[in-house]
């Protein structure tokens, strides 16, 4: 079921992280219009996985019902893939769109690569080198401008969408790392499946069940509902694990960089999110602190902890 070294394909792994970051990219701002007309975060979590989940299945159910076979001793698995990393991702990306602007948010969330460096230096005992080490210091400075960091009233900044991108670029590294590790047992499409049905589950128990569809939305409200559940959730995520599955989690996560770029470009022509000159001067450090990261690093290695686990089972 897994993909054999001799059959990844890098181009067809960078096509898909691609698309999969344009689709995020109007994704973000089709939220961010919903969020404008009344729509709460909370409730475009819900409406999106859910739907999600509920397109997925009845896909999979009538054309790839092996799809949908995983083993029980791996529910623990994708329990804590659902639960923890996919619900983290949505919601904390969502939230802070809704208080900040979109190209910002996204910027942040793609501290993501420095993230995983880091776990590599930590639990894969993997050497620390000068060049990573700069190319986080850049990430960081980067970050520190997108947010405005040099302003006088930074601290009347709206925090709770400055501290729910930092959270989004932590769950997005998870996700990364343990969507790897999965599909070294199940094809893309089945993590992503288990994933988002095991995310749905809380956002169904503690949020109000279905809640969110119970609301009244105008046509083009639902139009963009739709777009968000399935050219923005099931789809670009799908693509982004096949992606991985090609090419590793720190090529793939570097390639959809493309998405803040774009975000940024269709933010400012739908929303009129205009960024100051220094904020985008903070996205491309950024952007080039993962891009050194890259060159240096070269092809992304399984983590050696997650290695060891997959040995033992």
């Amino acid at each position: 079921m897994n993909i054999s070294e001799s059959s990844k394909n890098p181009g067809m792994g960078y096509a898909c992280v691609i698309l999969a970051a344009l689709l995020w990219a109007v994704s973000g701002t089709s939220a961010k219009y919903l969020f404008q007309n009344g729509v709460t975060p909370f409730q475009v979590v819900q409406l999106r996985i859910t739907t999600a989940v509920a397109v997925l299945f009845l896909w999979f159910f009538l054309r790839r019902r092996d799809l949908l076979r995983i083993r029980s001793k791996d529910i623990v698995y994708f329990l804590i893939l659902g639960s923890g990393a996919m619900a983290a991702v949505q919601f904390t990306y969502l939230l802070a769109i809704s208080k900040i602007h979109v190209a910002a948010a996204v910027l942040i969330q793609y501290m993501a690569p420095g993230l995983i460096a880091i776990y590599s230096f930590v639990f894969a005992r993997q050497k620390p080198e000068m060049t990573v080490i700069a190319a986080l210091i850049l990430a960081a400075a980067g970050c520190y401008l997108v947010v405005g960091g040099y302003r006088l009233d930074i601290f009347s900044m709206n925090r709770v969408g400055i501290i729910s991108a930092l959270l989004s670029a932590v769950a997005f590294a998870w996700y990364s790392l343990q969507g790897e590790y999965g599909m070294r047992r199940y094809p893309a499409w089945t993590v992503l499946f288990y994933a988002l049905a095991f995310a749905a589950i809380p956002w169904n128990i503690f949020y109000p069940p279905l809640e969110a569809f119970t609301h009244s939305y105008s046509p083009v409200q639902w139009g963009w509902i739709l777009y968000i559940a399935i050219m923005g959730t099931a789809m670009p995520f799908g693509l982004y694990l096949k992606g991985i599955s090609h090419i590793g989690a720190t090529r793939a996560s570097i390639t959809a960089t493309l998405e803040p770029i774009t975000a940024g470009i269709i933010s400012y022509i739908f929303l009129n999110e205009v960024m100051e000159i220094l904020q985008i001067t903070g996205g491309l450090l950024v952007i080039a602190s993962i891009i050194l990261l890259q060159i240096k690093q070269g092809e992304n290695q399984p983590p050696r902890i997650l290695t060891e686990e997959a040995e033992q089972q």
